[in-house]
């Protein structure tokens, strides 16, 4: 187990050059505005797979990704993955949840056994139907002492642009009693908490990774309803079911219902429906307004996590049997090519009952 910050330097790599992965950077290096300009004793290393992509960033330190921020220049940017991940304490897992497993596995000789691995991925891998932390155990499993290693998730209604500019924020630091004794969460709510950034621990690893999940596939929807001109009504109305379906998934699959109502939950599902920054929401948009779902991903620079998941959320709604009608009909429009419209009008008319929540 990696020391506390506060008894020594900790060392960070962050993994991925995306927006989260920048603003994780950012935030555990970067000077804290409200607290006089302080920084924190970290030593913060980044790395993407993209050689170009990680040595634009190196020579300019800004992204296109992420317009406006400037990665702070304590930061390493490194090409080279040795170097990142060289004799540090804590890994930042920032890349999309469909790569993680090769990435990890490709990794899995240079990161120390001690280190403790966070996530701040946001989906379900296709196919195991695995959950990031998940992943990243299998990854490491040949790893002798890989049962040992703390593992953890970092999620919450984290919009990257607001982070990059320290507006005010919450997170949910959260790791599984089984291989951490809430000392790893603790260390990440240190490591992360800024004057601008709060952080809450909480010991329900699969309700948090769950709803971090399941919200991108509510956003969709949500989008679907802007580019419909559906109506605030209507959306609203579609974050309330669509959190209901979300809990059933959770308790059904034994996490705390609590979690789905707290900030990794219904914060997190606000934000990602509401926000115009939101890229799951501005997908669900394009659709709604006649975009074709290839034409839309082919012109998107970002991954838009919600697509992959919505497969695999619809796969464990039918493995736990779960209803989850919008779910069912986010898959449907994604994948099956049934019209936005038809699919608001399938919902509406659905037939009568009483209010369910989880």
């Amino acid at each position: 187990m990696p020391e506390p910050i506060d008894q020594q330097t900790t060392r960070v790599a962050v993994l991925g050059v995306g927006q989260m992965g920048l603003v994780c950077a950012g935030a555990l290096a970067g000077k804290d505005p409200g607290n006089g300009d302080a920084r924190k004793p970290v030593d913060v290393r980044v790395w993407g797979h993209s050689p170009d992509e990680v040595g634009a960033v190196a020579q300019t330190r800004v992204s296109d990704r992420l317009e406006g921020y400037q990665l702070d220049e304590t930061v390493r940017v490194c090409l080279d993955a040795g170097e990142a991940l060289e004799d540090v304490d804590v890994v930042v897992a920032a890349v999309p949840a469909q790569f993680l497993r090769d990435v990890f596995v490709s990794l899995r000789p240079l990161i120390p056994s001690r280190a403790g691995v966070v996530s701040v991925s946001k989906g379900i891998e296709v196919g195991s139907l695995r959950r990031p932390t998940q992943v990243i155990a299998e990854a490491l499993a040949d790893d002798p002492d890989a049962a040992a290693r703390p593992l953890g998730a970092l999620s919450g209604p984290t919009i990257a642009a607001e982070l990059a500019r320290c507006l005010p924020a919450t997170m949910i630091a959260a790791s599984d009693p089984a291989t951490d004794d809430g000392t790893f969460a603790a260390m990440l709510q240190r490591l992360f908490t800024t004057s601008w950034l709060r952080i809450y621990t909480n010991d329900d690893l699969l309700g948090v990774e769950l709803a971090g999940a399941t919200k991108n596939v509510i956003a969709i929807a949500a989008g679907i309803l802007d580019g419909l001109n559906a109506g605030y009504n209507a959306k609203s109305a579609l974050l309330a079911r669509g959190l209901a379906e979300i809990a059933r998934l959770g308790g059904a699959m034994g996490a705390d219902r609590d979690t789905f109502f707290g900030v990794a939950g219904a914060g997190d599902l606000a934000t990602t429906c509401f926000s115009p920054e939101g890229r799951n929401r501005s997908c669900g948009e394009a659709l709604g307004r006649g975009v074709s779902l290839d034409d839309y991903l082919a012109e998107s620079p970002m991954v838009v996590e919600g697509v992959a998941t919505t497969r695999a959320v619809v796969a464990l709604a039918a493995k736990y049997r779960v209803e989850m009608p919008i779910a069912q009909a986010v898959h449907d429009v994604l994948f099956d090519g049934l019209d936005p419209l038809q699919a608001i009008t399938g919902l509406m008319s659905r037939a009568p009952k009483a209010e369910r929540v989880g």
